[in-house]
């Protein structure tokens, strides 16, 4: 199955993607906020940046958008959306920018406090705009730092998830079937 550009194999990695990614996001939600109010670590964005890494920047992106929508949806919580998919979409633009000029001079984990620190700084100037409060950018300060803690984090658990897992494991289990093969599944 091909549907632009878009095999089965690669729909269900990105699918598999996009649920860890939600599973993360609504776990997220279920702790407190950190030192700024909102705040949280980011480690859903672990996903995104896995998309980008194997794949490119649209896949990245759908990740995104597919984690965002369901978990406002799941949580119950619509203002979120506009907070999560902003900053999301920011930080897919940033290291999709950084990983295709400047990757390998700077490292994964740099990429990720990139883009960590421009979803905050995005989330921020979002709560602004709606708040119409100038009053938000005080935390600017904060969110970097908060930005750079956790986009280390998210780099450093990405390179843990790409050094420690063999290369095949993706692939055994989002094997692609065949109909007419053994264990394959007839296509409806």
């Amino acid at each position: 199955m091909n549907t632009g550009g878009r095999t089965a194999r690669k729909i269900a990695a990105l699918a598999l993607l996009s649920g860890l990614g939600l599973m993360a996001f609504i776990l997220e939600s279920l702790l407190p906020s950190m030192a700024v109010p909102g705040a949280k670590p980011g480690i859903a964005n672990i996903f995104s940046l896995a998309a980008l890494i194997m794949y490119s920047p649209a896949e990245a992106f759908l990740v995104v958008a597919v984690r965002t929508v369901l978990g406002a949806a799941v949580t119950g919580n619509f203002s979120a959306l506009m907070y999560s998919f902003t900053g999301g979409a920011a930080a897919v633009a940033v290291s999709s920018l950084l990983m295709y000029c400047v990757h390998p001079r700077v490292s994964l984990t740099a990429v990720s406090i990139a883009s960590a620190v421009a979803h905050n700084l995005v989330q921020n100037a979002v709560f602004a705009l709606l708040a119409g409060t100038v009053q938000a950018f005080w935390y600017m300060p904060y969110l970097i730092l908060l930005g750079v803690i956790s986009g280390a984090a998210v780099g450093g658990l990405t390179l843990l998830l790409f050094r420690g897992i063999p290369e095949n494991v993706f692939a055994k289990l989002i094997k692609e079937r065949t109909p007419g093969k053994p264990g394959g599944n007839e296509r409806l």
